[in-house]
């Protein structure tokens, strides 16, 4: 099994709802075992057209297939849930990144990993803190912690609700 990290992050419809289907939809995974769900942040949209806010938040998940099979995992979920890729960075109604898998390295069409944004965002920082503060980047060597305390911004992540809310 390897210990895999995931974005989870929606702005239409019903936020909540569909984080919980995205969770859901990891939870009746074979090939997972869903081990931590950190709070949910409320954040303002990165790039793209006017949106609304976004609900972000992150699992961990234990896996017992590749990365290439998770990340075909989090791809079928998001289609089950409605999710047509349009516009880049435009409004979802469920959005799942595969942010890290073990300590691997990857880059191959479609899938590179770590995330190669996910230091830049503190909607994945944050929440990834709240789990794993003491994870270290396998790139860049420093712990999520650290990461996190350097592109924290208090006003564009807001604390929304603990885990919780994901897990009915």
């Amino acid at each position: 099994m390897t210990r895999a990290f995931v974005g989870i992050g929606s702005n239409l419809g019903d936020r909540v709802a569909q984080l919980c289907a995205g969770v859901q939809g990891l939870r009746a995974s074979e090939a997972g075992l869903l081990v931590a769900v950190s709070p949910i942040f409320e954040t303002d949209p990165v790039g793209g057209p006017q949106q609304g806010d976004y609900l972000n938040a992150v699992l961990a998940v234990d896996w017992s297939g590749s990365a290439p099979e998770l990340l075909a995992r989090l791809l079928e979920i998001e289609r089950a849930a409605g999710r047509a890729r349009g516009e880049r960075d435009g409004p979802r109604c469920l959005d799942l990144d595969l942010l890290l898998f073990g300590v691997e390295v990857i880059e191959q069409a479609g899938l590179v990993v770590p995330h190669p944004r996910m230091t830049q965002r503190g909607f994945v920082l944050r929440p990834l803190a709240c789990i794993a503060p003491g994870l270290v980047h396998p790139i860049l060597a420093e712990t999520v912690e650290a990461l996190a305390a350097r592109v924290r911004d208090d006003t564009s992540v807001r604390p929304f609700g603990d885990s919780s809310l994901l897990l009915r």
